[in-house]
Order: structure tokens, then C-alpha cells, then sequence
């Protein structure tokens, strides 16, 4: 995992801030675990494409990180599903007081990763699902650079929601991170959603333009039906594969066609 020398520094300026400060007398320090960051208290933050949204170390790293594993196409689809989700969000006051807005940023920035199609990728195999690549490499990646607020069911929120984005019948009852990062990731594909104007559409995708998602979609799938039909014969995947790519078959490859095997 690679990032540039700026965020590199801001790691390193943030571990060393505690020594660098004027000794004085000892007090007892409150040391912040699985505690959510809600918007109806302060938090960092910055605006992109007119939207304010959460600014920490890990998002700014989710940031980067992302790119480093994605195409452009796919980097600016998950820059927009976030911010598109920040706005349903924002719009929205029981959400408001609900969404951890650390783990929406970071599942939404990164929960693509699994279509990392670029040869011997550190962040996909060939015996996952897409998103659950997507999901273990973030949990991998909160491992090395989360602070201590990130508890194990932080981490695990991000996780369900990034290998649950696909499958609304589930994600969409599951916590309200899980729901928010599918949701957000649907206005890119389907339209506004309540708290999604146009306006605040068009702003969007200006500063991220869309012209290429629909082939970025295509060839991604395309390209893990070849890859890994085993992982595509249970989900959305199979009608790409039975429409581009030669020899793929679903025949023998149902789960009707094996569940009564030992019956």
C-alpha cells in the first residue's frame, strides 16, 4: 500500500503531536473506541462539489487508496456514490443523528475495490466474489491505518456494508451505514433519491463526471465472469457472463442442480 509523501507526513505529524507538547502535569486522557462521528456534533470537514462531508486521516487515505486501485472511471463512481450518500445523509435528520459518518466515508470510497482488474492485484483473488474482495481488503486496510476509535464493530459495519451493497434485499435491512453506502451507490446508477436534488446532481457530476461508467460497469463484469465464474453463477454477475463471454455456462452450476445431492 502506497501513498503520497503529504499523507505520509500528516500520519506521521499526527503520532508525534502527543510528544512534541510542553510537559505538564500528568491528567487523565479519554481515549475515543467505537465512538461514532454524527453530524449533529462538529467534525472535521471539507466541501467537494458543494457538498460537506467528512475530513479525517482515513478518509483522506480511503482516498488515495482507492485510486491507487481503481480506474478512473471507478475511482470517481465511488467518489460519488459517497457523495451522494453525504447528501441523503445531510437531508435527512434522523440520519443525521444516526449515521456514523467515518464508516459511511470509507465503506463508500472504497467499496469497489474488488473490481481491482489490473494482474496479480493485492486487493482481489480469484475464489471471492467481487465484493467480498472489496470488503476484506478494507477491513485490512482500517487494521493498519484506523486509530483506536476503530472498534470491531466499526470495522465490521464497513465490511457488511461493502459485501451487502449489491444485494438491496439484505443491505437494505441492515444497519443504517449499510443501507446509506448502498443507497448512495444507487443514485450513480438509478437517479435522485429524497435529499438528492438536481442541482446538487449536476454538481456532483461535474466534479466527477459519469460519461463512462456504463462501459467501466460492463467490462468489469465482463472481466470477472471470465476470470471467475464460479463466483458469478449465485448473483448479478450470470447475465453477463451468459451474454459476453464464450463457454460460460450456468448448466450444472445452480445451486437447484446440487441442493438435494445427499437427499
Amino acid at each position: 500500500m502506497q501513498f503520497s509523501k503529504n499523507l505520509c507526513l500528516l500520519l506521521a505529524s499526527a503520532t508525534s503531536i502527543g510528544a512534541a507538547a510542553v510537559a505538564g502535569p500528568a491528567r487523565p486522557s479519554y481515549i475515543p473506541h467505537g465512538v461514532p462521528v454524527l453530524s449533529n456534533k462538529p467534525y472535521p470537514n471539507t466541501t467537494i462539489a458543494g457538498v460537506t462531508v467528512i475530513d479525517t486521516p482515513i478518509v483522506r487515505l480511503a482516498r488515495e487508496f482507492t485510486r491507487n486501485h481503481s480506474s478512473e472511471a471507478v475511482y470517481k463512481h465511488q467518489m460519488r456514490s459517497w457523495l451522494f450518500g453525504t447528501l441523503l445523509i445531510a437531508n435527512n435528520e434522523t440520519l443525521r443523528n444516526s449515521v456514523d459518518l467515518e464508516v459511511h466515508a470509507v465503506a463508500a470510497i472504497l467499496h469497489d475495490l474488488g473490481w481491482d482488474t489490473t494482474p496479480n492485484s493485492p486487493v482481489t483473488t480469484y475464489d471471492h466474489r467481487f465484493e467480498v474482495d472489496g470488503a476484506i481488503a478494507s477491513r485490512k486496510f482500517i487494521e493498519q491505518y484506523g486509530d483506536s476509535n476503530w472498534d470491531a464493530r466499526r470495522t465490521q459495519l464497513v465490511w457488511d456494508a461493502i459485501a451487502l451493497h449489491t444485494t438491496r434485499t439484505i443491505g437494505y435491512y441492515k444497519e443504517l451505514e449499510v443501507q446509506l453506502t448502498s443507497m448512495g451507490i444507487s443514485v450513480d446508477y438509478d437517479g435522485l433519491r429524497p435529499g438528492v436534488t438536481n442541482e446538487t446532481f449536476t454538481q456532483i457530476i461535474t466534479e466527477y463526471p459519469n460519461f463512462d461508467l456504463k462501459q467501466a460497469t460492463n467490462d468489469t463484469f465482463i472481466f470477472i465472469c471470465a476470470t471467475k465464474p464460479e463466483q458469478t453463477y449465485d448473483n448479478q454477475l450470470q447475465p453477463w457472463g451468459e451474454r459476453y463471454v464464450a463457454n460460460y455456462t450456468t448448466k450444472g452450476n445452480l445451486r437447484i442442480d446440487h441442493i438435494f445431492d445427499h437427499l
